[in-house]
């Protein structure tokens, strides 16, 4: 199954259900970032500490898998007088067309390049002094691609700002979930390919919903640490109303810095 054209498609569907990950940020949030108010979010709610941002001066900053017109565009307003060059890149034209919408619309410099985030040939090695990757490589079978090529990108002592699920979100059946009940069903890691039946599959793909992987804390946290990272930063955060927010964080966040790259 070619998950990255389905889960392509599925992101383009969002843009046009008004998603909340899709929603360029206003008029008002880039003019505050331009004047040094702002802050992102890499999960649903808690925004990211500023002390672990690095110093804008110059910088090369890569969204990664940030498409949306979000996070990308208050990173280049708040970049935009210490001489920061900002670049979105994501699997989905249509959510690329929101940033480039914004950039627009604001005057903003900004690049928008297409591409699937296991795979970061575009760029040279040790290109960007900062990765930020909110919420995403749920939409891979993989994550250790990722992390690899994040490394590979980044110069000595980047910094990787990344959000990712807990995989705890995964256990359940879904179906009972939708029913206010709690039921584990899967193993983990968990995969839309593996863990569900054929006919579960082909409703999310009517629905045009993006295929989704539970990646473990091994692959999340230590395929970082294996790809050459150290991590500095952490935090949990959880979605309310999303079960089983009210019995545990559901989403992490963790900033690392690359120490080293392991070819």
């Amino acid at each position: 199954m070619d998950v990255q054209s389905i889960n392509r498609y599925a992101w383009d569907r969002a843009v046009e259900r008004k998603s909340r990950w899709t929603v360029p940020v206003s008029e008002e949030k880039v003019a505050a970032a331009r004047c040094g108010w702002w802050e992102i979010i890499l999960t649903p709610t808690k925004a990211v500490p500023r002390a672990w941002f690095p110093d804008f001066s110059d910088a090369d900053i890569l969204c990664l898998a940030s498409g949306g017109g979000q996070q990308g565009p208050l990173l280049a307003a708040a970049g935009e007088s210490t001489g920061a060059k900002v670049t979105v890149f994501d699997i989905s034209p249509r959510q690329l067309a929101q940033d480039r919408q914004v950039a627009e619309r604001e005057g903003l410099a900004l690049e928008t390049l297409e591409g699937d985030m296991r795979d970061l040939s575009a760029f040279s090695d040790e290109m960007f002094d900062l990765i930020v990757h909110p919420c995403s490589n749920l939409f891979v079978p993989d994550v250790r691609p990722v992390w690899r090529e994040c490394a590979r990108v980044l110069k000595r002592g980047g910094v990787l700002l990344a959000g990712f699920v807990n995989p705890v979100l995964y256990l359940f059946d879904q179906n009972k979930i939708d029913e206010g009940v709690l039921e584990v069903r899967h193993q983990l890691p968990y995969s839309d390919l593996t863990s569900i039946s054929q006919a579960e599959r082909d409703s999310y793909l009517r629905a045009g919903e993006a295929l989704e992987f539970g990646h473990t804390l091994t692959d999340q946290i230590g395929g970082q640490l294996d790809a050459g990272f150290v991590i500095t930063g952490f935090f949990e955060d959880r979605w309310e109303g999303q079960p089983p927010a009210e019995f545990t964080a559901t989403y992490i966040a963790s900033r690392a810095v690359k120490v080293r790259h392991l070819k």
